[in-house]
């Protein structure tokens, strides 16, 4: 025993002063993600990246909104999120330390309302992804008519295939109208 207490003495302390004193962390250290829920359009690209399955989308139809939700028990801080978002919505931070009351503390939630297609009602995408779409269009130049291009991207898949197929009916009935003609 006394060689043990002797030992120890001559070694000193080996452990920090971590609840008191935060860690000495190098400056590339991956920690805790912080979601800023303003500049997060919804478009789940964090959630597809996820290896550790800690973000989630929920979609409520009644209520018309998307719930993104963020478990920090479940994620490895492998910063595969902040990677994919486009718009640099999460940003991991040096803190480590996560102790918390409740299961419910470690949650990180926003809830972003869902577009209506504008043609049969139904809803199909979050309204802040479409307006990032929009105005990314629009400073590409790519649209000049922006009534046009909201009511293009206001429009769900199946409803906006429906329109092309009855325009390529219409092409089709053209061309043999014309070699009726001729």
């Amino acid at each position: 025993m006394l060689k043990f207490l002797k030992k120890a003495v001559k070694t000193g302390v080996v452990t920090g002063q971590d609840p008191l004193v935060p860690p000495n962390l190098d400056k590339n250290f991956r920690g805790k993600p912080e979601h800023h829920p303003e500049q997060c359009i919804g478009c789940a690209a964090c959630i597809n990246a996820c290896p550790a399955n800690a973000l989630t989308v929920t979609t409520n139809l009644k209520t018309g909104m998307q719930q993104w939700s963020l478990f920090l028990g479940q994620c490895i801080f492998c910063g595969r999120c902040e990677e994919v978002c486009p718009t640099a919505a999460i940003k991991l931070t040096p803190q480590v330390q996560l102790a918390a009351f409740s299961k419910e503390d470690l949650y990180q939630r926003s809830d972003f309302p869902i577009q209506n297609c504008v043609v049969c009602g139904k809803p199909f995408a979050v309204q802040k992804e479409l307006q990032y779409a929009q105005s990314l269009l629009m400073q590409a130049g790519q649209y000049q008519d922006e009534v046009a291009l909201q009511q293009q991207l206001c429009t769900c898949p199946s409803c906006k295939r429906e329109q092309n197929i009855t325009q390529s009916q219409r092409i089709q009935l053209s061309r043999q109208l014309r070699e009726q003609q001729s």
